[in-house]
């Protein structure tokens, strides 16, 4: 019950502000006794540390001289302080010599000891302790008192404040509020409105402003809502009247918007947000409805219509699937997205494309594109066969040529241009006694796929394949792609060793199939400036490379053992560093003044396992090629002595024995 009871503003001041005004004044008083009580502590503390140092010099003497009389008036002056409870002198080896005041101490007193020296011109020694047990409840007894005092004036303290608060609250706050709600029960009670006299500008003062104007407001609304229902009733009597025009309007303009939509050729329907049919044409009504004498009437809801359409047989798509088909095409009408074509049985392509009107209904038109899907429908045909063909076309040139044309980056005429190249040939060593041992039909297939696998590591390489001539195939890094120089020789000189790795792979293959000598391939490459492009006439072009550096792969080629991959200084120069390569000497090349100087490739130093350990230093008249791993144990003793004994011809002068030089240059050919 007493929380039905109303709750008045004085009650609920009075529970929040006494407990608050209460805790405040008693949470300062307490401060500033906890303050007062601590300096009153460590003044003891001081005071005790004081008596100490002096009683403990005091008693010095007396106690070197064992005067116990004065020891004992000292102890007892001691202990007469109110502060000491007990004093204790100890004698040289611990031993108490005399005691004054209290035997126990609690655990609040303060205990203190201090060595009493002496110096009997000896230096200072320790002869004795003093001990005194003070205890602090004097200073307990004063805070308790002051706290005592403290509670009594916020007491006192709490009370003033809350008799001035109700003071000011019953004439700053009841009487504007009985005032407000005397006004507030007039105008539920239907006695009319009341403004409330306050004059004042606080927080209470602008409420009962607001609730005056708000009545005033109220008033004014009230009139101008009775003037409105009579402006109302005129205007209904004038729009009944308008209304009735407009829809005589309406309807002509329905007999006209029927007409034109008429004379679309495709089928138009409008429903509203209830999809349900507005209006349509005669041609939607035959694609929906071809039966005889059968028409779709306005309020017809689409999902009907179209149930009707697909339970006749007129979609191709329904077959077994009629009510899947059918929620899939009221989803599609309910949101519509881009245009698309519904598949009639007999054979029509029909183009739907749906939107959205303002008011939330749904437009639609179908068009009839069968004529057009059948002429697609052939173009497709035709682009798979030129796809085929061009297909067909691209294995007679290198992908990179055939993509360049086909993509538009290089056009179809005689024309070319200077690159610097790294140009691959390779041939099969004794291909021609090989070919004699075998039927033809063995023959093709050896050595297509021969060129099948050496063809798609060239290519995984990113080569580009100029041509096959026989067993030979030219290839070449650089165009119409090119990752630079060094990286187009790199490329190109990997794969020659992923050719070689593979045809020993083969070999094996080969043997077992029948053939008593399987198929060793002898590899040349060249870096340097060729011309490449299109040669040949306006009727017939070949995509190519010609110059000299053709022609000195070709020669390296030919001078190649059977398995070795012969390569010149320019290419050798690209690839040194990752590389390993064996010195050959040089060949003589046709149309060159100068000879070739020649390297076999070994491996890359990446499969050899590390970095070989390699000296190589040519100068005038000196020459050196140490490859330490590449050596045993007994060569690499046999270089020492060489190079010792290299060492020592160096430092002998120039007059030593001829003799003695062609023994060091006997030892040193070995």
């Amino acid at each position: 019950m007493d929380r039905d009871r109303p709750q008045t503003i004085r009650g609920k001041f009075l529970r929040v502000t006494i407990p608050l005004i209460f805790l405040t004044v008693i949470g300062v008083f307490s401060a500033i006794e906890l303050m007062t009580h601590k300096n009153a502590l460590d003044r003891l503390h001081e005071t005790l540390d004081g008596m100490i140092v002096t009683q403990s010099a005091a008693l010095a003497t007396p106690l070197w001289n064992l005067d116990y009389d004065q020891i004992q008036l000292s102890l007892e002056a001691v202990a007469a302080n109110r502060e000491i409870i007990a004093a204790r002198i100890y004698g040289e080896h611990g031993a108490v010599m005399l005691e004054v005041g209290e035997e126990t101490a609690s655990e609040d007193d303060i205990l203190l000891r201090r060595d009493v020296v002496h110096d009997a011109g000896a230096g200072p020694k320790t002869i004795g302790k003093l001990e005194l047990i003070a205890t602090p409840r004097h200073v307990w007894e004063q805070t308790r008192l002051r706290l005592l005092i403290a509670a009594i004036i916020a007491a006192l303290a709490v009370s003033m404040e809350v008799a001035a608060a109700l003071f000011a609250l019953r004439h700053i706050v009841a009487q504007p509020l009985n005032r407000l709600l005397t006004s507030i029960n007039k105008s539920k009670s239907g006695q009319g409105r009341e403004r409330v006299e306050w004059r004042s500008t606080d927080e209470l003062g602008q409420v009962i402003s607001a609730f005056n104007d708000m009545q005033d407001q109220q008033a004014a609304y009230e009139q101008e809502l009775r003037d409105a229902r009579d402006t109302l009733e005129r205007r209904v009597e004038e729009r009944t009247a308008e209304l009735l025009s407009a829809t005589n309007e309406a309807t002509r303009a329905r007999g006209q918007l029927t007409a034109a939509i008429e004379t679309i050729s495709e089928g138009f329907s409008l429903y509203d947000k209830e999809d349900r049919l507005v209006i349509c044409n005669s041609r939607y009504q035959q694609l929906l409805r071809p039966e005889v004498g059968a028409s779709i009437e306005p309020g017809t809801h689409f999902e009907a219509i179209v149930r009707n359409a697909a339970s006749q047989g007129l979609i191709a798509d329904t077959d077994g699937r009629l009510d899947a088909w059918i929620e899939e095409r009221l989803a599609r009408h309910r949101e519509p997205g881009e245009p698309h074509l519904q598949h009639r049985k007999d054979g029509r392509w029909i183009l739907i494309s749906e939107r959205k009107t303002e008011e939330g209904g749904t437009v639609a038109v179908y068009a009839d594109i069968t004529e057009l899907k059948q002429r697609e429908e052939e173009l497709a045909k035709k682009s798979h066969a030129l796809e085929q063909l061009s297909n067909q076309l691209a294995k007679y040139l290198s992908p990179q040529v055939y993509e360049s044309i086909f993509q538009g980056k290089q056009e179809v005429k005689v024309a070319s241009s200077r690159k610097k190249l790294t140009v691959f040939f390779s041939d099969i060593a004794d291909f021609t006694e090989t070919a004699d041992k075998l039927q033809s039909e063995d023959l093709t297939q050896l050595l297509n796929q021969y060129l099948t696998e050496m063809s798609q590591i060239a290519l995984a390489h990113g080569a580009t394949i100029d041509k096959y001539v026989g067993d030979a195939i030219l290839i070449f890094f650089g165009d119409p792609e090119t990752r630079g120089v060094k990286e187009d020789a790199l490329a190109c000189v990997r794969m020659a060793i992923a050719m070689r790795n593979k045809l020993e792979d083969l070999q094996w293959y080969w043997r077992e199939s029948g053939i008593e000598n399987p198929l060793r391939c002898r590899m040349g490459i060249h870096t340097d400036y060729c011309t490449v492009g299109n040669f040949g006439s306006e009727d017939r072009l070949d995509y190519t490379i010609i110059g000299g550096g053709v022609n000195t792969a070709s020669r390296l080629e030919s001078a190649a053992s059977p398995g070795e991959i012969l390569i010149s200084y320019e290419t050798y120069a690209q690839i040194r560093d990752q590389i390993s390569c064996e010195e050959k000497g040089s060949i003589q090349v046709k149309g060159l003044a100068y000879p070739v100087a020649t390297y076999s490739v070994l491996d890359s130093y990446d499969n050899l396992g590390q970095q070989r350990r390699r000296v190589r230093e040519e100068r005038r008249h000196v020459k050196l090629n140490l490859d330490l791993d590449a050596m045993t144990a007994e060569e690499q003793q046999e270089a020492v002595e060489v190079l010792t004994q290299a060492l020592d011809l160096l430092a002998e002068p120039d007059e030593a024995p001829q003799s003695s030089r062609s023994e060091q240059a006997s030892a040193g050919s070995r």
